[in-house]
């Protein structure tokens, strides 16, 4: 990915010089989205809705989302060396839709594989009770607020103070810790979230320099897995289109968190993700480390 090169000396006054240091705006951007995250939970709070209803769910859920998204675009893009938007409108459909497409198959690989192996069987109907709650709790709400702080800063700040190898390998890292408290999870789940869906999701970022393949590829996979297939979700069960269930060996099955915790996804995602990040190096989209690119325009 090309910097852009500035001639002469820095003429932004001091302070704004601090707050775009690489190392600086992440911590600003963090505490920003972080703050518009808690407001939201305290807003969503005072809705006079029940929050088992799916009105309570889909309105705690759009003011959370609304909150964090108006930060973003109207704070967060405008930070840094190279200010820019990773939620812009240009390109958006094309890189949701591919995300979309990408998550649903990959999933679906993983499950025919896993019933292949006999670790996934179906045993009887589902229903359609839980379709919009699935929809959001499961797909939207992670998949556009997960991605827009684990890509859109924590990748975004990481990279461009100390490249994108490492930013790849710490937001990886911490997006598997991340699920550690997850309802059934383990070290090995923990491990196998920051491994596959890592470098999945953060090789659809690289390639993309946006977050809408990102977003679209963790909506889809979600909520293909839970709705259609029945399958938890990083550990938290789901009501599916059928009842379905997992048996046998965990190392193919995942246990009780699901297929994400198995060797089928991890060599299938995984898989899928280095794809993805030998596209992007192909496409000259790795960034260098700051102390590189400062070298450079010196």
């Amino acid at each position: 990915m090309e910097l852009t090169e500035t001639t002469g000396a820095d003429e932004r006054p001091l302070w704004r010089r601090i707050i775009d240091f690489p190392l600086v705006g992440l911590i600003v951007a963090t505490g920003l989205f972080i703050a518009a995250f808690a407001i939201g939970l305290q807003v969503g709070k005072q809705v006079p809705l029940s929050a088992e209803s799916l009105e309570g769910l889909a309105l705690r859920s759009a003011i959370n989302i609304g909150l964090c998204i108006a930060v973003y675009k109207l704070v967060i893009v405008r930070l840094g060396e190279h200010p820019r938007d990773d939620l812009r409108a240009a390109g958006a459909t094309r890189s949701f839709g591919a995300g979309l497409a990408i998550g649903a198959v990959l999933i679906a690989a993983v499950v025919g594989f896993a019933a292949l192996f006999d670790v996934y069987n179906i045993v009887g109907p589902g229903g359609t009770q839980q379709l919009m709650t699935n929809l959001i709790a499961a797909a939207i709400v992670p998949g556009i607020l997960e991605e827009v702080f684990f890509r859109g800063i924590l990748f975004r700040w990481i990279e461009e103070f100390a490249g994108s190898w490492v930013a790849l390998l710490l937001t990886s890292a911490l997006f598997g810790l991340a699920h550690i408290h997850n309802p059934n999870a383990t070290w090995f789940s923990s491990f196998a979230i920051a491994v596959e869906a890592g470098l999945l999701l953060g090789g659809a970022y690289m390639l993309t320099r946006n977050l809408w393949m990102p977003i679209g590829l963790h909506m889809a996979w979600n909520f293909t897995q839970g709705f259609i297939f029945d399958v938890p979700v990083s550990g938290i069960d789901q009501a599916g289109l059928v009842d379905a269930r997992l048996s046998g060996s965990e190392l193919l099955s995942g246990g009780s968190f699901g297929l994400e915790a198995s060797v089928i996804a991890l060599v299938i995602a995984t898989a899928a993700g280095v794809a993805l990040l030998i596209l992007a190096s192909r496409q000259g989209k790795v960034v260098a480390p700051w102390w590189i690119t400062r070298n450079r325009i010196a």
